[in-house]
């Protein structure tokens, strides 16, 4: 069964962003952060797909649920805030995003969703 949870981005302020999340690891994973049990990986990433999902309507990408996951440090070639990466999302999967992954450096959960 899926989970939704938003996370939002200093970077991208008055902004949220939807992830479904399939998996039961990562979505207690996802819970734990939000109870703050998970200190340390606390940060969203994935691979986008460049269409718009019904759970995330503000914006034309989504994260492949199968692909995200939570970190701590990543490299700075994925970093990118969701305004941005919708503003230039016909580069993503190149120069910018290669292979289209995402990490955001500054992504906070902020809460589950209900759908």
């Amino acid at each position: 069964m899926a989970a939704y949870f938003a996370f939002q981005q200093p970077s991208s302020p008055g902004q949220e962003f939807i992830i479904e999340l399939t998996d039961d690891a990562r979505i207690q994973k996802a819970r734990d952060i939000l109870s703050g049990k998970e200190k340390n990986e606390v940060h969203v990433h994935g691979r986008i797909i460049k269409r718009q999902q019904p759970y995330n309507p503000k914006f034309s990408f989504h994260i492949d649920p199968m692909t995200i996951n939570f970190f701590a440090m990543a490299i700075e070639v994925c970093d990118a805030s969701m305004t941005y990466v919708e503003e230039h999302l016909d580069e993503a999967g190149g120069a910018f995003l290669p292979g289209g992954h995402w990490c955001p450096w500054d992504s906070r959960l902020v809460r589950e969703v209900t759908p």
